[in-house]
């Protein structure tokens, strides 16, 4: 099955990578069919009962699994990381040569991959992400260059994604800027939306545009577009599957995904990306 050409913002016909490139994101309807998004769903419940067991936040090797203890019930799984690494369905999913297609305007065919993730947002918890441009979490520097040319974020939505459900808000256009002087002073993950924040680094919240997808539908952005996202009011956990693709020659980290554009295995080691420890403490242990 392909994709549609995306329409954001009323952008009528135009295509993906030109609004890629004006807005610093794009929406690709239909990406993945309801069949497929069914069993990505299902993939994804299995994860979140392993996080549900572990109780607290658990890493083996790149895998990690963010965990908060709750006093009287269930665990809140938040984040999974690098659920590829044991879970065949998403690992099919992060290599599907869809993605390898879309990707090749932007960035080429010969793409590693730093981000493999999966975030629940739980009815009522506290699920925010203050507002932030993932350039932020790509450390070391001089291992990720040309980034803004380099790497794209996909997020495919496994539920209906929405301002009800918490879902994400971007800043169109806030990618042209490169860094921005946001506030860095607390995490990321946690902490709620302000709009004081926005303000004080020169944006208007009259420009956030909020993100509408229905399951199956997936969104691109820049590492450098200013965004965030709002509490859970639905009665529905909100799924979403995070993909980050980044041009081989410019990353000396993340795991080879394609090659001329066609998929490529995870080997028997793991590859260094974020988590600086691997090779001193890749055994699994708690956090």
């Amino acid at each position: 099955m392909g994709f549609e050409q995306p329409r954001p913002r009323g952008a009528g016909s135009e295509d993906y990578p030109t609004a890629y490139q004006r807005d610093g994101y794009a929406i690709l309807p239909r990406f993945f069919g309801p069949d497929e998004v069914a069993a990505i769903a299902a993939a994804m419940d299995q994860i979140h009962a392993e996080g549900v067991a572990h109780g607290r936040s658990f890493r083996h090797g790149n895998l990690f699994y963010n965990v908060a203890p709750v006093d009287d019930g269930e665990p809140l799984v938040r984040m999974v990381q690098w659920p590829s690494y044991h879970q065949p369905v998403l690992d099919a999913v992060r290599r599907d040569p869809r993605f390898a297609a879309m990707l090749a305007p932007l960035i080429g065919g010969d793409l590693k991959q730093i981000i493999n993730q999966l975030h629940w947002k739980a009815p009522g918890s506290l699920g925010d992400f203050a507002w932030h441009q993932d350039s932020r979490f790509r450390k070391p520097d001089a291992h990720y260059r040309n980034l803004g040319t380099s790497y794209v974020q996909t997020g495919l939505a496994i539920d209906p994604h929405n301002p009800g459900s918490g879902g994400m808000r971007f800043v169109p256009g806030s990618h042209l800027q490169g860094t921005v002087d946001l506030d860095t002073s607390t995490e990321v993950l946690g902490s709620s939306l302000a709009d004081d924040a926005l303000i004080a680094a020169g944006f208007s919240p009259d420009d956030v545009v909020e993100l509408v997808l229905e399951p199956g539908d997936l969104a691109i952005w820049s590492p450098y577009l200013v965004h965030g996202s709002g509490a859970n009011r639905s009665e529905h956990q909100r799924r979403f599957y995070i993909n980050g693709y980044v041009r081989a020659a410019d990353c000396d980290r993340g795991e080879w995904t394609f090659r001329d554009g066609e998929p490529v295995a995870l080997g028997a080691e793991p590859a260094l990306v974020h988590y600086e420890q691997l090779h001193e403490r890749g055994e699994p242990h708690y956090v």
